[in-house]
């Protein structure tokens, strides 16, 4: 638990702490705290975190005001503390429940990994980090070859279960904690590798080629080997702001299709610019 006495401590402090819930007086030294919960809603880092207003301003009024502003509860005082105890508990589960299903909407059913979205999300995110401090960002695409082969001999649960197992080698192929290998979409996944050069890059691509490999999943119908492989395709490019971050994941796709089209079972670097 974090206490600060200004609307200015509070600005500060509250986007840079994991809270659950913010209890906030209307009637701050500094700044009211309408105005404060406003700014606080503006900000990605905590708009998501509920807001209790607590105050002796019980007007009609003022109770509409900070349900406008952004809280989603306003208590008048004198404060009874067991009905405060109750309903800040509420809203703390509610926001816990709220937490669990944004992050399920994130992952995927299947594998369990960052699905799409998050992906597009982080890589954004990481696009713009990367851009203001002049550090490269690689991007490797991948995906099972010949999979629809995989699944009519096995059938889709088997093709489920080798998905998963290609999740678990791509994971644990990755370096570093900035890392992160996402399902794209049918067979095909995706890893981001914020401050990683091209040498890095390649190594990452060809660990994720060869733990996959010794899996050693049979594929007797695969024209590559007779078990499962992956074709992979990687770029690095030093982000910038005048350029979008979807020119450097169509590089690395036409460096998926490079790999395919060279024999599968390989990564090639594509052209990042």
């Amino acid at each position: 638990m974090v206490a600060v006495s200004t609307g200015k401590e509070a600005l500060d402090q509250a986007p840079n702490g994991a809270f659950d819930l913010i209890l906030l007086d209307v009637g701050l030294p500094d700044i009211d705290g309408f105005s404060v919960c406003k700014q606080l809603k503006a900000d990605t880092r905590c708009k998501e975190v509920p807001i209790i207003f607590l105050t002796s301003r019980n007007s009609a009024q003022d109770e509409v005001s900070g349900l406008e502003a952004g809280g989603i509860d306003y208590i008048a005082k004198p404060i009874n503390p067991a009905i405060l105890r109750a309903r800040v508990n509420n809203h703390i589960e509610l926001k816990h429940s709220r937490d669990a299903l944004t992050q399920m909407a994130r992952l995927d059913g299947l594998t369990g990994l960052p699905n799409r979205r998050t992906f597009d999300d982080v890589l954004d995110r990481e696009w713009r980090r990367l851009a203001r401090v002049g550090q490269p960002l690689s991007v490797i695409m991948f995906d099972v070859d010949h999979f629809k082969l995989f699944n009519d001999t096995y059938g889709h649960g088997g093709g489920d279960v080798c998905l998963k197992k290609i999740a678990e080698s791509a994971v644990g192929s990755l370096q570093r904690p900035a890392d992160m290998v996402a399902r794209y979409g049918g067979e095909e996944f995706v890893a981001i590798l914020p401050d990683t050069v091209s040498v890095g890059a390649a190594a990452v691509a060809e660990a994720i080629r060869e733990n996959v490999a010794a899996q050693g999943l049979d594929h007797e119908r695969s024209p590559t080997a007779k078990f499962v492989t992956v074709s992979l395709g990687y770029v690095t490019a030093v982000p910038n702001v005048e350029r979008s971050p979807s020119a450097l994941v169509e590089a690395a796709d036409k460096a998926l299709y490079a790999a395919k089209a060279a024999g599968r079972n390989r990564a090639i670097m594509g052209l990042g610019e």
